[in-house]
């Protein structure tokens, strides 16, 4: 007998017309199976493998989030794990990397438990943490760190992403969401004015440690996003960003989230090499890219 793909005639047939029509059968099951496949791998909502629920292994992308506890950070999880993807977060406090508010709904606040996450306990600032979030193959960062200033230095989100940076150069990543905030390098002006009186005064060591951060991604050298967000919330998402030149108003942080990944995979991501200011309201409306080309599949 003699095979080709998967179908199999028999030498013992001799007549070319039984060969021929034992051929076309299978082809045409070989055939069917065949776009059962491609429709189950492709079809909104449903998985070809049990336990997925979104997205497919051969979409999937490894996204790492440094500052992994913070309350934009667990967004960013949260939704990359809901897309199908994998995530491998840095924090100093990795018991506090929880379900978020805003996303999470009746789930908010439980512990993960998901495959798919992996959380490191290391610091930003020491280089031989933050390079063990490379171990894995990563395809972008999201930095979103945080914290006040007499509990993390006065330089900790400088030397942080300067630690990143270094780490992404040396395994070749080159997708970089970096999160700092309305107000922060040239964008002071679109501030309201309450909080430029803070930028000022009780917030004038962070802000400094914010500008010297974003001029650190600036130069390098990777296909960088710098994100300010105007007023921060924990409401659910809204599915509205809107890039603005204005006076930025709030947006929730699960939208920002949505951004974020979205310039760390996204491949046509208009805002590479720009720092856009969000807000819920106003301004230009960007709109999550869902083609199968962001996922990491062909149109």
């Amino acid at each position: 007998w003699c095979q080709d793909q998967n179908t199999f005639i028999l030498t013992t047939y001799t007549s070319t017309t039984c060969r021929m029509k034992i051929s076309f059968i299978s082809s045409v099951f070989f055939f069917a199976n065949a776009v059962n496949a491609f429709q189950s791998s492709f079809t909104p909502g449903s998985s070809a493998v049990p336990g997925v629920q979104s997205g497919s292994s051969l979409c999937m992308k490894t996204v790492a989030v440094i500052g992994a506890s913070g309350l934009t950070s667990t967004e960013c999880i949260y939704q990359a794990l809901k897309d199908g993807h994998k995530v491998v977060g840095l924090t100093r406090n990795a018991d506090n990397v929880k379900i978020p508010q805003g996303s999470g709904g009746a789930d908010a606040d439980k512990p993960y438990n998901d495959p798919n996450l992996k959380i490191i306990s290391g610091d930003v600032t020491k280089l031989s943490d933050v390079e063990k979030v490379f171990e894995d193959e990563i395809d972008g960062v999201i930095v979103a760190l945080g914290g006040k200033t007499k509990d993390v230095g006065e330089t900790m989100l400088t030397d942080g992403t300067k630690n990143v940076i270094a780490a992404m150069k040396d395994k070749g990543v080159k997708r970089l969401s970096v999160v700092t905030s309305i107000g922060a390098g040239d964008s002071e002006n679109q501030a309201p004015f309450f909080f430029k009186v803070l930028m000022w005064t009780a917030m004038k060591k962070i802000f400094t440690d914010k500008n010297n951060q974003e001029e650190v991604t600036r130069n390098s050298g990777l296909e960088y996003c710098i994100v300010r967000p105007g007023g921060l919330t924990v409401d659910p998402p809204t599915g509205i960003v809107n890039v603005i030149d204005g006076e930025a108003g709030s947006i929730p942080r699960a939208d920002v989230a949505q951004f974020c990944i979205g310039a760390v995979l996204d491949p046509d991501f208009k805002y590479i090499g720009q720092a856009p200011c969000i807000s819920s309201v106003g301004g230009t409306s960007w709109t999550k890219d869902r083609s199968a080309a962001a996922r990491g599949g062909e149109n």
